[in-house]
């Protein structure tokens, strides 16, 4: 299997010791850029040929994504990466940095993730996963068909969503949430199924949501946040000095695909609206709706009495208090009271 466990040479062969990987999507950017460069090019740079590694996307790994925790606990994927928003149903607390409508910015994702890194780091030490990277995907934006120039213009609309917090705020706003994966949004916009899209700026740029849809509303919904992580023992039977070089190397692989997020999330906008500091050959003419102080009010609304208190409502009192000790404080976003 492709996501075998790792194997060290053995004494007479001249091999390196080989780690296998599962990484990000395949296909985006922080993958083809920075991920897979990394492991299969890097590594054995950085370790004059002492160690190697293979990887392949997760998406293309044959791993069900909303299993990949358990599969790490177990070790049957000894290095794993797992989108956070593929863990609503059996890890809905380590959601809690990118529910829909917390973020308005990277800055804001950053103080989120920060706030909230200790309590993730720990809690899934004690499950047996070494957490050895956070990385996050570009912002995710609404596409839609027709014009709009508010949030409120979605009402009636059917927009697609890829996880419950999306699906919370577009519900909130009137509009009804259709779930589709992404693989299936062109047919999905094709077939008149959906009306409007929420999917990463570049990503849409890339399947050519911008041909298709005439309205960009470049608000991000949500990011994309993903772990890359261990099974305890496996990282602990490394040799010592590739645990060593891994602690010192992907910090910086880390900030690597974070910034790249952050560009392509420029870069999809501009590409999308047809702006002259696009650098893609998909060149669109959508029509980039501003943001308002008016709708800028209205999600933070939606998120205090909407989203966080269904997330709440799906996790239950723990997440309360993990809330209160980690990003509540942190972004001053107290729990809503109770009438």
């Amino acid at each position: 299997m492709l996501w075998a466990t790792p194997s060290s040479a053995q004494t007479q062969a001249p091999s390196p010791y080989k780690l296998r990987v599962v990484g990000g999507l395949a296909g985006l950017s922080q993958f083809t850029r920075w991920e897979e460069p990394f492991w299969t090019q890097e590594l054995a740079r950085l370790s004059g040929g002492k160690f190697s590694a293979d990887i392949v996307p997760f998406d293309r790994a044959g791993v069900p994504g909303a299993e990949m925790l358990h599969l790490l606990q177990l070790g049957v994927v000894p290095f794993g990466t797992t989108l956070l928003s593929l863990l609503s149903v059996q890890y809905l607390q380590y959601t809690a940095p990118d529910l829909a409508g917390l973020n308005p910015d990277i800055a804001s994702l950053k103080a989120s993730v920060t706030a909230f890194r200790p309590y993730l780091e720990k809690t899934l030490r004690e499950q047996g996963i070494e957490v050895l990277a956070v990385y996050t995907y570009p912002a995710q934006v609404v596409f839609c068909k027709k014009p709009l120039t508010t949030l409120t213009d979605l009402s009636g609309r059917r927009v697609r969503v890829s996880s419950v917090g999306q699906a919370d705020f577009v519900g909130a706003l009137g509009a009804v949430p259709v779930s589709v994966a992404f693989n299936e949004l062109v047919g999905n916009l094709q077939s008149g199924n959906v009306e409007c899209v929420v999917t990463g700026t570049m990503s849409g740029n890339t399947l050519g949501i911008h041909t298709m849809t005439s309205h960009l509303y470049a608000m991000p919904l949500t990011w994309g946040l993903a772990i890359f992580g261990a099974n305890r023992a496996a990282w602990e039977a490394l040799p010592p000095d590739l645990r060593a070089l891994l602690r010192r190397e992907l910090p910086k692989l880390e900030a690597s695909i974070w910034a790249e997020s952050e560009h392509d999330t420029a870069q999809g906008i501009a590409c999308n609206t047809g702006q002259s500091d696009c650098k893609s050959v998909r060149k669109g003419s959508m029509v980039q709706v501003p943001i308002s102080a008016q709708d800028e009010r209205r999600r933070q609304e939606i998120f205090t009495t909407t989203v966080l208190p269904r997330w709440l409502k799906r996790c239950g009192a723990r997440c309360g208090e993990v809330w209160n000790q980690t990003i509540g404080p942190a972004r001053n976003i107290a729990i809503p009271t109770k009438p």
